[in-house]
Order: C-alpha cells, then structure tokens, then sequence
C-alpha cells in the first residue's frame, strides 16, 4: 500500500476560485490521498481583511469568525505550510502585494502555486531567481488556461520537441461571445449572456480587448522559450462593435471568426492577438462556446494542440488543486 504524506497549505484568497479549491480538498481529499500519495490539508485561509487557521478537516468559519491578518512569514512559519497557493484578483492593484507574498514564500522554502497573473508579468525574473536559490518550484497553470493543461505543455512536454511557434485561443468569453455574435447577437447581449451563464466577469475588457488572451501566451511563452513576460510587447485586436458585422461575415463563409493569440521564436518578445477568419478542419475552428485551445507548432515532430478545460471558478480552483498536488507528491518509477 502506498505511504500517504501530508501537505500543508496556506491560502492567499478567498474569493470564488479559493472558495472552490479548498470545498474541492474536503470532499476529494480522501481520493487524493488514495491515488496521489499526499493528502492536502488547507492550515490556513488569508485574506486582505482577515484571517483564519483550521485544524485538518475543519471547515473554514464564517468571516466574522476571523481574526485580523498575520504578517505571512509568522503565518507560514506556525503552519509549518510547505505549499503558499495564491487565489487573488490579478489586478493591478494587487500586483506588489501579490509578488511580495510570493517571494516571501519562497524564501522561507515553501513551494508557490498561483491562479494570480498580473505579478507574473512584471516580477517573473525575481520570482525565478528566488525559487532557484532556495531549490523550490512555483506552478501555474491556474494563471495559463483555468483546467486546460497548457502550462505543463510548454513547462515540460515540449522538451526537445523542436516548438516554434504558439497559437491561441486561450480566453473563454472571447470565444463564446465571438460565436454568439456570429449568430446574431449584438455585443451587449453577448456580453450579458456570458455574463449571466458565469463565463464572463462582471467587467469583460480585459476578454474583450485581448489583453487576457495575450498574458497567457506571454506566460506560455516564457515557460517554453525563457522569454521574460516584462520584456513581451503586445499587439492586440479588439472584439468590438464593428466586430458584429464581421463575425455573421465569416459564419456566411462557413468560417468562424476567433481572437487568435500568438507568438513565434522567429519574432522574439512579441505576442499578437487578432480576429482571424478560421476554416473548418483547423483546431480553433472546433472550439464551441467558452471552450480554449493551444496549437503548438512543432515542425519536426508535429503541432501539439490542446483543447477543453473549464473556464470557470471550479475550473480554475481544479488547476490549483492539480499543481498543489504536483509540488508535493511523491516521484518515482512511473509517477
């Protein structure tokens, strides 16, 4: 029978993608054990305006039960956490706090696993260096693509594979709000439904403008070819209201119109995103609703396409839950 080892865990964020990741823990974290060989104990929960530590097993308290926050480094040195998994906004606001968390962490030795992007572009190279000398890892395929595994294609399964070239539609709203346009909608209507199936965030500009499908490729980017996501010069089309005259255009060819986002090892530290006419037969084509892919052009040993993966608070929360796993799990033989 296998030995089963324990991981404590501090969480950083308690917003929906939080709440999910440690509800997911509880009831799966038996069957974790089971199959994986590490069960994930959530030691505590942190937020900007408080915080709480569980006993494992114990669920986390209303917030009027919490008390006010700790400086982190007492946190995770009472904790005895091995895993900091951050859950915040990526906002730019949060940016500073959001890095400095992460060196803290990694300082200390503890492992860094993150849905939150926005210290990842502009704090990339320090979080490498820190991670480097105090030989622990930092995982983020929450940040790259919610459950859809890009990050871990271009982390390690392209090595040696020859990758020249990424190609994208990494952003869920954009694509569903790009289909239903296709079909007739006006924007506002399509923003509102996505809004409304929970696809989209209250404020979509980040979807709509490509900023968000650009950040994933700069990240993919950087854990395929070393790039550094700060250096990444961005181009981007937006999905607008010209936008829903062109994409019924492209539906009346057969075709589908998709915010295409790319980059190549031929033009370095650029990442473009456009509203391109997709034909059947191509991977980006297929995509239905909210659904992602990633087609990785490989010339020699073929392009690597990855598809699916829910974008959704659960979704998001089942990268972290994969990633926390990853860190701490016992490797060898096939595992």
């Amino acid at each position: 029978m296998r030995e089963v080892s324990r991981a404590d865990v501090v969480l950083s964020g308690y917003g929906p993608v939080g709440r999910a990741y440690v509800e997911y823990l509880a009831r799966q974290r038996d069957e974790l054990a089971h199959r994986h060989g590490v069960r994930v104990n959530v030691a505590a929960v942190r937020a900007s305006s408080g915080q709480c530590r569980l006993r494992e097993g114990e669920p986390v308290p209303p917030r009027s039960a919490w008390g006010p926050p700790a400086p982190l480094e007492e946190t995770l040195d009472r904790t005895a956490a091995g895993v900091f998994v951050q859950a915040i906004p990526s906002s730019p606001r949060l940016r500073l706090h959001a890095a400095e968390e992460a060196m803290i962490a990694l300082r200390r030795g503890v492992h860094v696993v993150t849905a939150t992007k926005s210290h990842l572009l502009s704090h990339w190279r320090d979080l490498d260096e820190a991670a480097r000398a105090a030989a622990v890892m930092i995982r983020i395929s929450g940040a790259t693509g919610a459950a859809l595994p890009a990050g871990d294609l271009s982390r390690t399964s392209l090595r040696g594979l020859g990758c020249t070239t990424i190609r994208a539609c990494p952003n869920g709203t954009a694509t569903f709000v790009l289909d239903r346009l296709a079909a007739g909608d006006s924007l506002d209507e399509a923003v509102r439904e996505a809004q409304r199936r929970g696809i989209a965030e209250a404020d979509p500009s980040s979807d709509l403008s490509g900023e968000d499908a650009a950040t994933k490729v700069r990240l993919l980017a950087a854990l395929a070819w070393g790039w550094d996501p700060a250096s990444v010069r961005v181009r981007a089309e937006p999905v607008d209201e010209g936008t829903s005259r062109t994409a019924p255009a492209a539906a009346s060819r057969a075709r589908r119109l998709r915010a295409v986002a790319s980059a190549s090892v031929d033009t370095p530290h650029l990442v473009r995103v456009r509203l391109e006419e997709t034909e059947p037969g191509d991977p980006l084509h297929a995509l239905v609703g909210p659904e992602k892919a990633v087609v990785f052009g490989c010339p020699d040993a073929g392009d690597v396409i990855v598809s699916g993966g829910r974008s959704s608070p659960l979704g998001a929360a089942l990268a972290l839950v994969k990633d926390t796993i990853e860190v701490t799990a016992p490797r060898t033989g096939f595992l």
